[in-house]
């Protein structure tokens, strides 16, 4: 693999990130573009990149809460590049730009099956009450970021 992180600010890069997604979500699990892309998908909001060569292979994003919390999201990592800690990089990086940008909370709304992941990552669930998002069962979780 001949993996480069970006930070996407321009549109091309975005795209990037819209087809890991489409890839990753739309198709693999039926969920419609109109739910996939919302009211976050668009000025404001930050998107990371990673890519094989030039082939887009994983995403997430994050926007803000308030002036000192974001809310990071939308995490996919290709099938094919899944159990390569590809989630874990794109986390990273976005952690880093968050911490660049003078935020310290960060949010996380993960899927109950995705707990252990973002756990190893240093986030603790807020609370045990889930939150349904499209099929998924979900919790919220939380790291300060030093």
């Amino acid at each position: 693999m001949d993996l480069k992180t970006i930070r996407a600010e321009e549109e091309w890069q975005r795209a990037g990130a819209y087809s890991v997604r489409i890839q990753g979500m739309n198709r693999q699990h039926n969920i419609s573009l109109r739910d996939e892309f919302d009211e976050h998908d668009g000025d404001g909001t930050k998107y990371i990149v990673l890519l094989d060569g030039e082939y887009p292979v994983a995403t997430c994003r994050f926007y803000e809460l308030d002036p000192k919390s974001v809310l990071l999201g939308r995490v996919v990592v290709l099938p094919e590049y899944r159990g390569k800690q590809l989630g874990r990089k794109v986390i990273e990086e976005a952690e880093r730009w968050i911490a660049e940008l003078g935020y310290t909370e960060v949010f996380i709304d993960s899927r109950v099956v995705a707990t252990g992941f973002y756990e190893k990552l240093g986030y603790k669930c807020v609370d045990n009450r889930v939150i349904k998002s499209w099929s998924f069962d979900c919790v919220k979780m939380h790291k300060t970021l030093n």
